[in-house]
C-alpha cells in the first residue's frame, strides 16, 4: 500500500464515516455506478489483500444454500457436517461462520477454500457494483475494516 491517500486509512476511515454517510444518501448513482469499475481496478492495483485479510478475521459472509452444498462437496463432507462443523445461525437467519477468523483462512491470509468459496466472499467488497449505494450501512461498516472501500470512497467524494 504505497499510496499515501492509504497511509493511516484506518483512523481517516472513522474520521470520515459520517461524510461517507451523507456522499452516499445524496450521490448521483449513475456517476458513482459509471465511476465504480475504475475506481475498483485502481484501489486493487494499490491494496494486496494478502497483506490485510481483515474480513477473513473478523467478521463472516453469509453462507446460501448454493455455497453450503458446493463448499461441502469440496471438502468431501455432508452439507449438514459442513454446518455443524463451521457455521450457526446469525439474528438474520443466515448461516454464518461460527467463529472468527474464518476456519478456512490460513496464517498467510489464504483461504483454504478460494475456488469454492461462498458468493459473498467472492463478491466483497463490493466497490464494483451497487451495493456500495443500495446498502449504505453495510458500505459504512466495510469502510471501517477494508482499505478497498475506504478508497473508493474517498475518490468518489474527489469527484463531486
Amino acid at each position: 500500500m504505497e499510496d499515501s491517500l492509504l497511509q493511516n486509512w484506518e483512523k481517516k476511515s472513522a474520521e470520515h464515516l459520517k461524510l461517507y454517510k451523507n456522499y452516499l444518501n445524496r450521490a448521483n448513482k449513475n456517476a458513482v455506478l459509471k465511476a465504480l469499475p475504475d475506481l475498483h481496478e485502481e484501489a486493487f492495483s494499490k491494496i494486496d489483500c494478502l497483506q490485510c485479510g481483515n474480513c477473513c478475521k473478523g467478521y463472516s459472509p453469509r453462507f446460501k444454500t448454493p455455497d453450503i452444498k458446493r463448499i461441502a462437496k469440496h471438502l468431501k463432507m455432508k452439507d449438514g457436517d459442513l454446518i455443524n462443523n463451521y457455521l450457526r445461525v446469525d439474528e438474520e437467519g443466515d448461516y454464518v461462520m461460527r467463529s472468527t477468523p474464518c476456519s478456512f483462512l490460513g496464517a498467510d491470509n489464504y483461504c483454504s477454500i478460494y475456488e469454492v468459496r461462498p458468493s459473498d466472499c467472492e463478491r466483497f467488497p463490493y466497490t464494483d457494483e451497487d451495493v456500495i449505494l443500495k446498502r449504505p450501512n453495510i458500505t459504512l461498516k466495510n469502510a471501517t475494516f477494508c482499505p478497498a472501500v475506504y478508497y473508493v470512497l474517498e475518490k468518489l467524494m474527489e469527484q463531486k
